[in-house]
């Protein structure tokens, strides 16, 4: 069997999951778990309701979306909570009684849920030719559509895997551009890493459509093309994004096993080898940032870093995918400190952010993650320039809270139109030097 027909047959298995009630169809997503859940949005005023917030929540059994731990929580930076519906009433009697500022954004989390996903199961199965970009798809439908588009667009696209996750699912990664006999400069692209983001699988298989559609005609993207290679990683947390599907609409972490604990999986974004484990991660298995038993557990981690290592001298810049928050992040997440090459990248960010307000007039914050953000220890971007890739930025999506995590796909387009322009715009730069010494490159 062709790797073609066994994604074929993959995808008919897909079919008679979602008939049989193993996937998330109509009325019954999820089985309607999520049916009474709110979430709030709290923005302590006060440093007594800072620390009244930490311990309320920290104390409760809540899904964390804005930060994603109650340790994070500061002063008049909002807080967005998933709370279950055998929760809420005494959340919010809570917040009443200590007199803190909050209101809720979603009032019945299924609802939403249904308004984001609910209609798939009238949708028909498409070739890639009809392929439908403003839509999220299931890990089968991607990985399918990734040798539909390497068996189409053979003179662009190059398909192979770096390797398995926890469960077993090879991690495929495209490589886009024209061929070469020159070893030509190369832009790292991943998505998917946290389970939950779904807009960041859509926008690596939108960046992919746009730039092959538009090489023939576009002499920006046929420059990029001719003089880069792309390597787009659509799901990264292969596993994760399949349960998030399947069970669990809000998963975050990979889905491997601990042996101490009941608790699965670690956070994908906190197992990178740089300063592992410190401010910004937990040590705990049930806790969502989870930076794993020791640096590059979790195989999915540890085959894209061994991939990077091996083409160090080649990939000039790496870019990660994330939602939700509306900014552009670089080093340091670690620290409150700059950079070496900190002119460079603060101008390469910028460029993108105005690229990316040029479509539709939507504002991005960019900077340092630590002090944009929050801090954060073992992340891919600190890693990422920790082993010399200059330029190194984590987008964070759409929007900024209103739906959070359940982007509609009625934004998918635009969303991803704009961050297109973001990422054409950082790549456009690695043609021009403007990158430190790698023999003088800073241990962090």
């Amino acid at each position: 069997m062709s790797p073609v027909q066994g994604s074929v047959s993959v995808c008919l298995l897909s079919v008679i999951l979602y008939c049989s009630g193993l996937c998330p169809v109509g009325g019954f997503l999820y089985n309607n778990r999520y049916s009474g859940d709110q979430v709030f949005r709290i923005t302590p005023r006060e440093e007594r309701e800072v620390k009244l917030l930490q311990s309320i929540l920290g104390h409760m059994k809540v899904d964390l979306w804005q930060p994603n731990s109650a340790t994070l929580i500061c002063l008049n930076n909002t807080v967005d909570v998933h709370v279950t519906r055998n929760d809420t009433q005494r959340l919010h009697a809570r917040l009443q009684r200590e007199h803190i500022d909050y209101r809720v954004f979603i009032s019945d989390l299924q609802r939403e849920i249904q308004k984001q996903t609910g209609s798939r199961s009238s949708r028909k199965r498409r070739s890639e030719s009809q392929y439908d970009y403003e839509v999220y798809h299931s890990l089968d439908e991607i990985q399918s559509w990734m040798f539909e588009m390497n068996r189409t667009h053979s003179d662009l696209v190059d398909m192979f895997s770096v390797g398995k996750s926890y469960e077993g699912r090879p991690l495929y990664v495209l490589q886009i551009g024209k061929r070469s006999r020159q070893q030509k400069k190369a832009v790292w692209i991943d998505c998917g890493v946290h389970a939950r983001e779904w807009i960041g699988p859509a926008f690596c298989q939108w960046f992919v459509k746009e730039v092959i559609n538009s090489y023939q005609y576009d002499s920006v993207t046929r420059r990029l093309l001719n003089q880069l290679s792309f390597y787009i990683m659509p799901v990264f947390n292969v596993d994760g994004y399949h349960f998030s599907w399947t069970t669990d609409r809000f998963w975050r972490k990979t889905r491997s096993k601990n042996h101490k604990f009941h608790c699965r999986g670690t956070d994908a974004n906190r197992n990178w080898k740089v300063k592992w484990c410190e401010e910004g991660a937990s040590s705990h298995p049930c806790d969502d940032t989870y930076c794993g038993p020791f640096p590059e557990s979790e195989p999915e981690v540890k085959a894209v870093a061994k991939f990077l290592r091996k083409n160090r001298k080649r990939v000039k810049a790496y870019i990660s995918i994330h939602a939700y928050a509306q900014m552009l992040l670089y080093p340091y997440s670690y620290k409150y400190a700059s950079i070496p090459n900190f002119s460079c990248v603060e101008s390469a960010a910028h460029s993108a952010v105005s690229a990316l307000y040029s479509a539709y007039g939507v504002r991005y914050r960019y900077g340092p993650a630590s002090t944009t953000l929050y801090v954060s220890s073992g992340s891919s971007i600190d890693w990422a320039y920790r082993n010399g890739i200059s330029y190194a930025f984590a987008f964070e999506l759409r929007d900024t809270g209103y739906y959070g995590f359940l982007l509609p796909e009625s934004l998918i387009s635009p969303t991803c139109t704009e961050t297109l322009r973001a990422v054409k715009a950082i790549s456009q730069g690695l043609l021009k030097k403007c990158e430190v010494d790698r023999d003088t490159f800073p241990y962090i």
